[in-house]
């Protein structure tokens, strides 16, 4: 599959990934997250992200519920540290309708003051459930000590107190100063003819934007920090981990996937899973992750266990990281990670919808999609020397941050 571009008059990016299905897919995603948002602003992107379905200058917020839902199709949305998305899942006759609504809502929308309020609500139910849940509130609470005075410390929900006290002008100020139509793409995956979706993108190449809003890269001051937090769960839960590489940073990247794949990624079979899970049963679940942002990355190993298990399973943690610093791995074993990263990859490429969200991240962050060939090609020039520098790098004991719930 070959992806087709074009750029609007005003800046916004098209991209079009074709794909034999009825079933089709499209959205937008805007260069504006978490991040983005000054001193006394957090939470604002989120806010904006759940407000765009709640009216626009010709629609209510039900023709919207309702105008994509009421021939099947789904409309959805999620904000990140760095960029909005809003994108909608249809059969493919109902593209026009899909391309309409979506156009409307993020260029058009008006936050009414009586749907703000409803909305604030909302929201402050979402941060309490996360309250509720260790297992994801820690991943926000490890990043806000990881990136300390740094703009990615940013909480994406923000804090309750903060959004009720939101209001229409401030968040119709917030997109103002934020949305610049350069770091805009429409994506779209399906058997929709590109030239089509040109022409019917056309008319967004007239909308005019107060801002050439442009994000300053900074790299985080980083101190590393161990830090326990009072929490009343039946488990610990423990999440370390380091800085990492940008996404700009392409072998780097790559070696660093490669590596955490094999250390914690999904599969069973992986490093961790078996010593901590399989061979101790110590825990139920371990896994290890990588972030990559515009100006640095995370990396991260998250796990839960009985208190009395904790020392033995972060001492096997750091036993398991150290092998991959000090033993490269053999051509065997490299052989073996590669193919069941391939076959990853395979497999979700075949999860379209998932395939149609990274088509327009891909682009929006460095104006390219890159095929399974490719990536693969990427892959194969991996060798064990690359993972020893990275591990060596990003494992390195004396950088490591740790954070435990108790």
């Amino acid at each position: 599959m070959e992806y087709e571009s074009h750029t609007l008059r005003n800046g916004i990016r098209v991209v079009h990934l074709p794909l034999k299905s009825e079933v089709a897919y499209c959205g937008f995603v805007i260069g504006v997250g978490s991040r983005d948002e000054k001193n006394g602003e957090e939470g604002m992107a989120h806010f904006v992200e759940h407000m765009l379905f709640k009216g626009t200058h010709k629609h209510t917020a039900s023709y919207i519920l309702n105008r994509i839902e009421s021939v099947g199709g789904e409309l959805n949305a999620y904000t990140t540290k760095e960029h909005i998305c809003v994108y909608s899942t249809f059969l493919c006759p109902y593209f026009d309708r899909a391309v309409d609504l979506l156009g409307d809502i993020v260029f058009n929308s008006t936050f009414p003051e009586r749907e703000l309020r409803k909305e604030a609500n909302v929201i402050c139910e979402e941060i309490n459930s996360y309250k509720d849940t260790p297992s994801e509130l820690i991943f926000d609470d490890f990043e806000n000590l990881l990136f300390q005075n740094h703009p990615l410390g940013h909480n994406i929900l923000g804090e309750e107190e903060d959004i009720e006290e939101v209001t229409s002008e401030e968040l119709l100020r917030f997109l103002q100063s934020t949305y610049n139509p350069e770091e805009i793409v429409f994506f779209s995956l399906g058997k929709m003819n590109f030239k089509t979706i040109v022409r019917k993108l056309d008319p967004l190449g007239e909308v005019s934007f107060s801002s050439s809003y442009k994000r300053e890269k900074l790299s985080p001051a980083y101190t590393p920090f161990k830090k326990i937090v009072k929490k009343d769960t039946f488990q610990t839960h423990v999440l370390l981990g380091n800085l990492s590489y940008t996404f700009a940073e392409e072998k780097e990247k790559i070696a660093l996937g490669l590596l955490n794949n094999i250390l914690g990624g999904p599969n069973m079979n992986s490093v961790l899973n078996m010593a901590l899970r399989e061979k101790k049963a110590w825990v139920y679940e371990v896994e290890s992750n990588v972030t990559c942002f515009s100006d640095t990355g995370m990396f991260s190993i998250y796990f839960a266990c009985d208190r009395k298990n904790e020392g033995r399973c972060l001492s096997m943690v750091m036993k398991e990281l150290k092998h991959f610093q000090n033993e490269a791995l053999s051509t065997l074993k490299l052989d073996r990670a590669k193919k069941q990263l391939y076959g990853q990859f395979g497999i979700a490429n075949d999860n379209h919808e998932s395939l149609a969200l990274v088509l327009g991240k891909s682009f929006l962050q460095q104006n390219y999609f890159e095929s399974l060939k490719e990536r693969m090609i990427k892959f194969e020039k991996i060798t064990s020397s690359d993972l020893l520098e990275v591990a060596n790098y990003v494992f390195d004991e004396d950088k490591l941050s740790i954070l435990s719930y108790h």
